[in-house]
């Protein structure tokens, strides 16, 4: 395991295998993919791309959709990675019909194994769930995370740098639309949940849940459909045991994408000496031109007449910026000794502070309670006391699991708290507008409706 890959040729293979088939089944490449892209062989540039579009889609949003065109599964992929906070701007540059480019997508397959885990999360999206479950995250950390890494990109090339506001308002207004109708649609699915736990209430052999799940119940409407779960349970099994292999020879794959970082650097270098022998080529073949010794003469004064006018300006300038700066820091200063606004900013920052103390202080307080993933939704009687037999092992579950209504109270101390500190951006940006307002001559400025 410890010797590089290169000098085996049985681990490689055998742990690039694992991978493709601990990928999804209909999303896993040719293992001769990987081998192409290696050596930045083109026609491995448009399998790559499917792959990472399908994968990406099944993580974001629930499935790839088949009639995309290459390049808007490019346009998403670029998007997502640069969403996780992937950096190499010579990926960003891959032209849009996916003929090149191999190399630098193996590489960007590779960071998303690292760095989000993507065959962990992809095992986790194509569970087959039996159980009702639905996601949770109490921790909050994962926006910020996100956040940070798209706002220490760089804008993508191509992009215009003005867009017409009446584009954003529309946006916002279809993306406020569709999280309404997603809201709809998911308090729908909550009714009809409840529904099927309430009516097979006191029917399972498990008596800590008490009830059918949507799976099961399905099952118990049509038995039939057991073989088609039990296919799905194989497969996915077959993934779990191609993953834990997988996780064993990990680090052959990774001492192999040593050796693509190396041929990279090699092609790089090569292009290098070819470029400064074409360049050497160029100036032996040019024409050679004789001058004389008084024409040299001539454009040395006049090369002196111009440098002595450029330090003259250079001068002016200079003495010109310092008398600008001195004035600034004047203002400054002038500035600092305005005793109200120094004692408007002293207060903010004291708001400020205790803002982020509270908010330091629930965190610490409410640090075991915060969950993240998959939980299971379980319907339990307002009057435990009415179903004899369940009292010792529903109390026994009440330490691991919590309800719905701490649950939705926490949500909304949480909501309240950035209400606040929204509310109090939206106050500084305001104060801020208004000082460069009041430096606008002719400029009437009609601020925006509070909301």
């Amino acid at each position: 395991m410890q010797r590089r890959a290169g000098g085996r040729a049985g681990p490689l293979p055998a742990a690039i295998g694992a991978l493709c088939r601990a990928l999804p089944l209909g999303s896993r490449p040719a293992p001769d993919t990987f081998r192409l892209a290696k050596f930045d062989r083109p026609q491995a540039s448009p399998e790559l791309w499917r792959l990472l579009y399908s994968l990406l889609k099944q993580i974001h949003e629930g499935g790839c959709t088949k009639s995309d065109t290459i390049d808007t599964q490019i346009r998403f992929v670029k998007s997502v990675l640069r969403y996780h906070g992937y950096g190499r701007p010579e990926f960003y540059q891959l032209p849009s019909d996916g003929s090149v480019g191999s190399r630098e997508l193996l590489l960007a397959f590779s960071w998303l194994l690292h760095r989000i885990n993507l065959l962990e999360q992809l095992l986790s999206v194509n569970r087959v769930k039996i159980r009702d479950e639905t996601s949770l995250c109490t921790c909050g950390d994962n926006l910020l995370k996100s956040w940070k890494g798209m706002t220490e990109l760089a804008p993508e090339h191509g992009l215009k740098n003005e867009v017409d506001i009446r584009y954003l308002q529309w946006l916002n207004g279809r993306l406020r639309f569709q999280w309404r109708s997603l809201h709809v649609d998911y308090q729908e699915q909550c009714k009809l949940l409840y529904k099927i736990h309430v009516y097979t209430n006191g029917s399972h052999m498990d008596q800590t849940v008490g009830h059918f799940s949507v799976t099961e119940t399905d099952l118990i409407r049509q038995p039939d459909n057991y073989k088609q779960l039990m296919q799905l349970l194989e497969s996915e099994t077959s993934r779990l045991e191609a993953f834990l292999e997988w996780k064993q020879l990990e680090p052959v794959y990774w001492q192999w994408m040593e050796t693509v970082l190396d041929t990279m650097a090699e092609d790089v270098f090569t292009c290098s000496a070819q470029d400064i022998c074409s360049k050497k080529t160029t100036l032996a073949n040019a024409p050679l031109c004789y001058c004389s010794a008084d024409n040299i003469v001539e454009e040395i004064d006049q090369l002196t007449k111009d440098l002595v006018i450029l330090g003259d300006g250079l001068c002016d300038v200079v003495t010109c910026k310092k008398s600008e700066w001195h004035e600034k820091i004047k203002g400054r200063e002038r500035e600092l000794l305005d005793e109200k606004e120094f004692s408007e900013a002293i207060g903010k920052i004291h708001k400020a502070v205790e803002l982020k103390l509270s908010e330091l202080k629930y965190q610490c307080a409410h640090k075991k309670n915060k969950m993240h993933g998959p939980c299971r939704l379980v319907f339990k009687d307002k009057h435990p006391a009415s179903k004899m037999g369940f009292g010792r092992s529903r109390a026994k579950e009440a330490l691991m699991n919590v309800s719905a209504s701490e649950l939705i109270n926490e949500l909304r101390m949480k909501e309240a708290r950035l209400e606040k500190e929204l509310k109090q951006l939206q106050e500084e940006c305001r104060h801020k507008l208004t000082e460069v307002a009041d430096g606008m001559d002719s400029v009437i400025c009609i601020p925006p409706m509070k909301r």
